[in-house]
């Protein structure tokens, strides 16, 4: 779970960074300058005006993404301002108040509740509660496909049959062909841990790929298929070949971006992951160059309490084996197995 407290924290520092952190050409960033689940330019503002009371920035901000059809960004920020009502919610609770109807603040309590229906011991019974607001978040904007993503998250939850999932990816992509929250949340139902395969999960995600536009982040839909193999205990064998073509397609993807960008830092700290456990160390540490101060919760939070703590951990321990690796050529010989290779529990929420 997001530190909501960190989102604010994390805005300060950026214009503190901005002056004081060296150039990623000379170094990783030093320890206490890596952030946590940042926001980025758009949504911080946002947060700080939300911790103060005000919901308008947040308000202006989802209505701008819903009328420019910035579906990935809105996802994002939806899902970020649910995570920050949940502990700080007298803003959300004003806006709500006094605009009952407003179709971005429908979605986010629709998010808001999903959430929370997710973290309950009644998991089942509270989700199957949600259906009504979900239902009025999609009728917010017919051209929206966030409340289908949030609605295939619910989904999943309340066990429907596969027709009814299926109806409701039908709605999603009718929208948004190519929307990555949409495809992430099918690949979830289709994955070994709920209602499919790993077999199921890897043909899904291969084939959106190869349909995705080429900077599409469903291209790196594989990835999350290859995390859900090598988090499961158990099960169809997957073949290395097709784990290290996961990754080298979202290699691809993480070089289509600027150093230190924080829109595909998610992406880049889940590709780092699954390039340790598949003990290709060279690559992950030029992906952790990539990243730069970005640190995000996922996937550090399904192996650590402390994702901030464990990302450095790796990072420095990286670092170090690289550094011997370059002193003697030899090193590759005696580099340790990191212990994210191989299977470790996969906590799905």
């Amino acid at each position: 779970m997001v530190d909501t407290m960190a989102l604010l924290h994390a805005f300060i520092r950026r214009a503190r960074m901005a002056c004081t952190s060296p150039r990623l050409a000379d170094g990783l960033p030093a320890d206490d300058e890596v952030l946590l689940d940042a926001p980025d330019g758009r949504l911080a503002p946002a947060l700080v005006a939300a911790g103060l009371g005000d919901h308008g920035p947040a308000a202006e901000l989802l209505a701008a993404t819903r009328e420019a059809g910035e579906w990935e960004d809105r996802d994002r920020y939806v899902s970020l301002l649910a995570t920050f009502a949940r502990s700080r919610g007298e803003w959300f609770a004003h806006w709500c108040a006094t605009a009952p109807d407003d179709p971005d603040a429908l979605l986010v309590k629709a998010e808001l509740a999903v959430a929370r229906g997710w973290q309950s011991p009644a998991r089942v019974e509270l989700l199957r509660g949600v259906g009504p607001l979900i239902r009025a978040a999609a009728e917010g904007d017919p051209r929206d496909p966030v409340p289908w993503r949030v609605a295939l998250d619910h989904a999943r939850g309340v066990d429907p049959d596969h027709t009814e999932f299926e109806r409701l990816w039908g709605e999603a992509v009718r929208r948004s062909p190519h929307h990555y929250g949409c495809h992430v949340g099918a690949l979830a139902y289709l994955s070994a841990v709920w209602h499919g395969s790993h077999a199921e999960c890897f043909d899904f995600a291969e084939t959106a790929a190869q349909d995705a536009p080429p900077g599409s982040l469903v291209q790196t839909l594989p990835l999350r298929a290859a995390y859900a193999y090598l988090t499961d205990h158990g099960g169809t064998v997957v073949s290395r070949d097709r784990l290290d073509a996961a990754a080298d397609r979202a290699i691809a993807l993480s070089s289509r971006y600027a150093p230190a960008n924080p829109r595909p830092a998610e992406v880049r700290n889940l590709l780092t992951y699954v390039l340790v456990a598949l003990e290709r160390r060279k690559d992950a540490w030029t992906q952790l160059r990539l990243i730069g101060p970005y640190a995000t919760s996922f996937p550090w939070d399904r192996a650590s309490g402390d994702p901030l703590g464990r990302f450095l951990e790796l990072r420095n321990d990286i670092g170090r084996q690289m550094e011997a690796a370059r002193a003697v050529p030899s090193a590759r010989a005696f580099l340790p197995r990191s212990e994210l290779a191989g299977r470790v529990p996969a906590h799905d929420h």
